[in-house]
């Protein structure tokens, strides 16, 4: 019973907060990724770009009329093709996400720049050349464009620039381009 108690409390909290002061909104977004591995090269082996998914919930922390802090919990496929070891294959790496950024509007009728740090942590490979080559931490610099369609409907792009190895033998990051819509609550 106190469970129920400490729960319904905490969910009235912030919805309260969301519907009385705008300070606090949560939402879903989703969209497409235009992925490829970065940086150095692998003797024999080309790189090329794969289109995948990405999906979860953002938050939205309004500090100033201007200027808010949106973290974003989001699972998102990530990966290349590699031509060159005799067969083609799709590396699609499946990171669950975080990222936190800075969000800045530039107009009152809702464009805003974003930037900020992205954390990954591996949970799923598919097509692995070598499960144990692969780390499983990633980190990334994410900056990008959002609008405001409506209140509550918004879209956005955004590239994400990996700044650690994927591979632990070979000098490849990830590089993703994302395109997303969503709505907030």
């Amino acid at each position: 019973m106190k469970k129920a108690v400490i729960i319904f409390t905490v969910i009235s909290s912030i919805f309260s907060l969301s519907s009385n002061a705008q300070l606090l909104q949560f939402g879903i977004k989703g969209g497409a990724n235009f992925a490829n591995y970065t940086g150095g090269s692998v003797e024999g082996i080309d790189f090329n770009n794969i289109a995948s998914y990405h999906a979860g919930v953002v938050a939205e922390l309004n500090i100033f009329d201007n200027f808010a802090v949106q973290p974003e919990l989001l699972y998102s496929t990530q990966g290349s093709e590699l031509k060159g070891l005799g067969e083609q294959i799709k590396n699609e790496l499946g990171y669950l996400s975080l990222p936190v950024l800075a969000k800045f509007y530039l107009t009152d009728n809702g464009l805003s720049l974003e930037a900020g740090p992205q954390f990954s942590v591996l949970v799923s490979e598919r097509n692995e050349i070598d499960t144990s080559n692969t780390n499983t931490f990633d980190f990334g610099i994410a900056g990008g464009l959002s609008y405001k369609l409506t209140k509550r409907l918004f879209v956005s792009g955004r590239y994400v620039a990996g700044l650690t190895d994927v591979k632990k033998d070979a000098d490849v990051k990830n590089s993703v381009i994302q395109l997303s819509v969503g709505i907030m609550f």
